[in-house]
């Protein structure tokens, strides 16, 4: 502004030369020439000042922005998106996008090309195993007020306590879970932490996502580590194999035990029902007998003989006195 200032004051400086040069004045400039070039400043100079006090006390804040008004270099007010107005020269304004998402990186970084940083990466796990864990934390602005003033360095600041809230959330969980299924309920965890860390500093920070990246064996132990993995998995494929025949197995037996236990009782109901059935007839025999003996035993004789001689293979023939040959027709009696 004071650069500002100095060049319209050599602007009016030219401007009064020159008017001093067409009403052919080459006389160098007297007193009452100074006097005039002096008012003249007088003039435009608070005018200047008034001008440049007025445009730097308008300012917009944009979509997505808050406006942090200091006064005399403190904390005064917020302001929202739109058109405001701050007093010249004592207020000061710094605008802070509240709903940009910024990321941290923790164990690498990819700038032009991914780096490992192995300082940060390599953390001790429950069961005293060495991963190499690679996060990023995404967080934004929610309090422009509290990340201004509270927080020396912001971004520092959540940089580190992250590595400290994977650190202690590693720090409880087995190796495997960490490399297969527990890796959501680290971030999880880790997500939950950070904000309460980051909350008792009065970040005015929010942690919106902690995404991992990898978690694996150091490279050094890598291959011997994923031996282990595979003798486990496969134990795990005998021991499905295993639980799967059993399952399939068992129900076959107790289907076929089932099976018999009702064909016994089946048979059984059928021998019960076949003897009180030849105990009905055999006592309704009797009760006939008891009453005529002889006939009934007759009948009885001639009804089984009926059933032994209903097919006999046996032909019987008497003497012939005549001398005649009598005909058999052997085909016909024995064809079936």
């Amino acid at each position: 502004m004071f650069r500002l200032i100095k060049a319209i004051i050599e602007f009016i400086s030219q401007l009064d030369k020159r008017g001093g040069s067409r009403n052919g004045d080459s006389v160098p400039s007297t007193g009452s020439g100074e006097n005039t070039t002096f008012k003249k400043l007088l003039i435009w100079v608070p005018t200047v000042f008034v001008i440049l006090a007025i445009l730097s006390s308008i300012y917009t804040i944009d979509p997505g922005e808050v406006g942090v008004i200091q006064r005399f270099g403190k904390l005064s007010t917020f302001t929202d998106p739109g058109l405001h107005f701050k007093v010249p020269f004592v207020d000061s304004l710094t605008k802070v996008n509240v709903e940009k998402i910024r990321r941290i990186e923790i164990g690498f970084r990819s700038d032009r090309r991914r780096i490992n940083v192995l300082q940060e990466s390599l953390m001790i796990t429950k069961d005293e195993n060495i991963v190499d864990a690679q996060a990023i934390v995404q967080w934004k602005i929610k309090d422009p007020g509290n990340f201004l003033f509270k927080v020396a360095s912001p971004v520092l600041t959540i940089k580190n306590t992250a590595e400290v809230a994977l650190r202690s959330v590693m720090g409880v969980t087995n190796i495997d879970d960490a490399m297969t299924t527990g890796r959501d309920e680290i971030q999880v965890k880790t997500k939950e932490f950070l904000q309460h860390l980051l909350d008792t500093y009065s970040s005015g920070v929010q942690i919106t996502d902690v995404k991992l990246q990898i978690v694996d064996p150091p490279e050094e132990v890598k291959d011997a580590f994923n031996e282990v993995v595979r003798a486990k998995e496969d134990k795990e494929k005998v021991i499905n194999e295993a639980k799967g025949f059993f399952e399939d197995i068992i129900p076959k037996a107790r289907g076929e035990a089932e099976k018999m236990i009702l064909d016994a009782e089946a048979y059984r109901q059928k021998r019960i029902s076949t003897a009180k059935g030849d105990t009905a007839r055999f006592n309704q025999i009797y009760s006939e007998y008891r009453k005529d003996k002889e006939v009934t035993r007759t009948r009885i004789y001639l009804e089984k003989l009926e059933v032994i001689l209903q097919k006999p293979k046996k032909i019987i023939g008497t003497d012939s006195s005549s001398g005649a040959l009598n005909l058999i027709p052997l085909k016909e009696v024995f064809k079936d």
